[in-house]
């Protein structure tokens, strides 16, 4: 794995391994070139239906806030309304499985390669698999990992026990210690794994590489 001068991950690197593992790749400078770029995709595709999941660095972008607002002639699925009831968020995200174009962030990716995350409900996990036309996916510098192991690692001890911790209500032993303790709490939130080897169909997935650490 190609590391630069200073001994951290290489961007480039890893976006020439997912390059040849099928995925469209861009390296951006910050989290305002990302939210750019995600714009420029909207107007090249002209959706008819648009959704996201969860991700903080989606957020920053400033790009919900704007789709929320409105756009003529598209469809903005907001699975995280919370002025409508959780039964209605959740059948929203099954409707997003069928979007046109879908947002969200990755949990850790490997320079090998090759995308990873844990999900709770698998809202976010799914549509990636399979569904949307077209998935925009946003990671910082943070997220790159040596090896798939070591992303695997990165999620279970670093991801998971944060993601716990942005959610004051919950309980879990992670939320108390940080530290994962591959509990039964009924608010266990690693639930579902995805693991991204290679994109078919070839192009489907565009990852955006942010040189700056952003998201967890």
């Amino acid at each position: 794995m190609e590391k630069s001068k200073e001994g951290v991950l290489s961007l480039e690197a890893c976006a020439e391994q997912l390059r040849r593992h099928g995925f469209e790749v861009e390296v951006v400078p910050t989290v305002a070139a990302a939210g750019e770029r995600l714009r420029a995709e909207i107007g090249r595709m002209k959706p008819g239906v648009v959704s996201y999941g969860d991700s903080m660095t989606v957020r920053e972008t400033g790009i919900i806030d704007e789709l929320r607002a409105g756009c003529p002639g598209m469809v903005f699925i907001d699975g995280f309304d919370k002025s409508v009831p959780r039964a209605e968020q959740l059948e929203r995200r099954r409707q997003a499985l069928m979007a046109d174009l879908f947002f969200t962030g990755v949990n850790a990716v490997s320079v090998t390669g090759s995308l990873y995350w844990l999900d709770m409900i698998g809202n976010r996990i799914a549509p990636i698999a399979y569904g949307p036309r077209r998935v925009v996916l946003l990671a910082g510098r943070n997220k790159l990992a040596a090896t798939p192991e070591e992303a695997v690692r990165r999620i279970r001890e670093v991801a998971a026990p944060l993601n716990v911790a942005r959610h004051p209500g919950f309980r879990t032993p992670c939320a108390v210690t940080g530290v994962c303790a591959d509990c039964s709490s009924p608010q266990r939130v690693c639930n579902a794994w995805l693991a991204l080897e290679r994109c078919f169909p070839k192009g489907r997935i565009l990852v955006l590489l942010i040189d700056r650490e952003v998201g967890l």
